[in-house]
């Protein structure tokens, strides 16, 4: 059933609701939470590629407060085994019996922080639980909560002793962006604030679990025409003919874009997407899924620049069709 309006206006209202909040603690960065919050209602992952001390934790820990849930962060080494990640079956010698002890994972919004920096083998392991929503051990699944969010990082300086995410890895990342430092005021308003070390902390609950489980349901049901499918459909394919990359957007990617704006949409208290829909959130959602030519990447050119100039060059769909 589409969404209706009334259902739009409250999804908007709670939407800034949310942002609003964990913005009086992220101070100066909403539009990286209005990515964030997009992304947990499209039910994705994000991928923020930053230096430390920019507020990565405490966006996890501010997110999970204001949805009534739980938060874990694990830092990812060359030595975690997957098994620190998804949990471990051990035997209970009281009970007699086998009894599945629960990883990180089990979560609402999980921090894996440098996740370049864990083995290839554990980074599977937990982009495979991104993917299935689920850990099977001793052939028994369990499911991850609902809602389920990686917030992923990568330090774009340091790379020594790191394992690079491979391109089908980091297809698994609806967004991918970065955090930045904030501006002089509002660094001033944080080191104003410096003896709360967990600011976080005073974050009162504005929605349930189940409810935001009930907008990621709504945001589905966010009607796209199909002029706009056609235009992420021309993007993507664009793309992939930029003589720049050597591996352009898959249909994976396309259908994450699609996911995100009907998120987007309706948190801006509509039932239906619009092309600019689509080309605010092409550079987060499609720029990390390209792979560039090696002389291409010498020369400067990144995944940003071939998703512009896809938007230049793609007509995006003038009028828009009303659902019945």
């Amino acid at each position: 059933m589409p969404l209706s309006q009334p259902q739009a206006e409250w999804f908007a209202a709670t939407f800034k609701k949310l942002v609003d909040t964990v913005g009086g603690v992220v101070l100066g960065k909403e539009d990286i939470i209005t990515l964030a919050f997009i992304t947990m209602l499209a039910e994705g992952h994000l991928l923020l590629e930053d230096a430390p001390g920019t507020g990565k934790t405490q966006l996890a820990k501010s997110m999970a407060a204001t949805v009534q849930g739980s938060h874990k962060r694990i830092q990812f080494t060359p030595d975690l085994l997957p098994s620190d990640v998804t949990g471990v079956t051990v035997y209970d010698q009281q009970k007699n019996e086998f009894s599945f002890h629960k990883g990180a994972v089990f979560a609402s919004i999980l921090l894996a922080d440098e996740i370049n920096r864990a083995s290839p083998k554990t980074q599977s392991a937990l982009l495979e639980v991104m993917e299935e929503g689920r850990v099977t051990a001793e052939g028994e699944s369990h499911e991850v909560e609902r809602p389920f969010m990686v917030i992923a990082t990568q330090n774009p300086v340091e790379q020594a002793g790191t394992y690079r995410l491979p391109e089908a890895q980091l297809d698994r990342f609806l967004m991918k962006t970065s955090i930045g430092y904030p501006g002089v005021t509002q660094t001033i308003d944080i080191l104003a604030g410096a003896a709360n070390r967990n600011a976080s902390g005073g974050i009162s609950p504005v929605i349930t679990t189940n409810a935001i489980a009930e907008m990621i349901d709504l945001a589905g049901t966010v009607h796209v025409a199909p002029a706009v499918l056609q235009y992420i459909a021309e993007l993507a394919d664009h793309t992939r003919n930029n003589k720049d990359a050597r591996l352009g957007v898959s249909v994976r990617g396309a259908m994450a874009l699609t996911r995100a704006v009907k998120a987007r949409a309706a948190s801006r208290g509509r039932n239906y997407v619009l092309p600019d829909d689509v080309e605010d959130l092409a550079r987060p959602v499609l720029a990390h899924r390209i792979v560039l030519d090696p002389e291409a990447e010498f020369n400067g050119v990144s995944g940003n620049d071939i998703v512009d100039k896809a938007i230049a060059e793609v007509s995006a769909p003038q009028e828009r069709e009303v659902s019945a």
